[in-house]
């Protein structure tokens, strides 16, 4: 007995100490709507952690609610305002599997090509350095996303915006291959630097890239003493430049 009363307080004290380092849930009690109200606040304050966490928090304590799938796709808006693109893809793909016939589905679509799509990259002129370490794998990724969303939604309010979108990425993707095809052809690897070029001009259609590719296809020909190939590229040039 002597040894239980010894051991009974350190015991209380033991407790204790595990209760008070135990963090308090601001949200124990909270409402679907509460979770909603405050997950909605953050967004708005550009809080995005507190809002993933929130709108978690309300798919985990209401997961058969109707607000728990908007939370999903508020989640992935969240990762994408917080540069977070994996993530945020990760979130999107995940509505879309859940929820294929979902009235806002389209808009997880769109929040894919959102997540990869690099605007200051097309802002680059054609030949600065720092072109050089552009990485053209986003691109492509943003571009078959929003060719996705087009394909299968063509009615859907963000479509127009979309196709913007993938004009401009055709031109990025377009100017990323001429840049390459330059480099080839001002270190001496003509015939590589033609091919990249002839690429450009059979894939990239209707870019501004296509007359650049083929002046840099006619002198690339024209070093390598290939004039009947110089001439043919020369007149397709010509003719592009009168069509403009």
């Amino acid at each position: 007995m002597r040894t239980a009363r010894i051991l009974t307080p350190f015991l209380i004290l033991l407790l204790l100490a595990g209760c008070a380092g135990k963090p308090r849930d601001e949200t124990a009690g909270w409402s679907v709507e509460r979770f909603h109200q405050e997950a909605s606040t953050a967004m708005r304050q550009n809080d995005f952690e507190r809002a993933i966490t929130l709108y978690e928090g309300l798919e985990a304590r209401y997961p058969f609610h109707p607000l728990a799938q908007q939370a999903q796709i508020e989640i992935a808006y969240a990762y994408y305002r917080k540069r977070e693109p994996e993530a945020a893809i990760a979130a999107a793909e995940r509505f879309i599997g859940l929820y294929p016939r979902h009235d806002h589905v389209d808009y997880a679509y769109y929040l894919r090509g959102l997540a990869t799509f690099d605007d200051g990259g097309f802002l680059l002129d054609l030949f600065r350095e720092d072109a050089a370490h552009r990485d053209p794998v986003m691109a492509r990724r943003s571009f078959n996303y929003f060719r996705e969303l087009v394909e299968r939604f063509p009615d859907s309010r963000y479509a127009a915006d979309a196709t913007q979108r993938m004009i401009h990425l055709r031109n990025r993707l377009a100017q990323s291959e001429l840049y390459t095809a330059d480099f080839y052809m001002r270190r001496g690897a003509f015939l590589a630097a033609a091919n990249r070029a002839r690429y450009v001009v059979e894939h990239y259609q209707e870019t501004p890239a296509v007359v650049p590719a083929l002046e840099l296809m006619v002198d690339a020909y024209t070093r390598m003493g290939l004039d009947d190939l110089a001439t043919d590229a020369r007149r397709v040039l010509e003719l592009n430049r009168s069509a403009r």
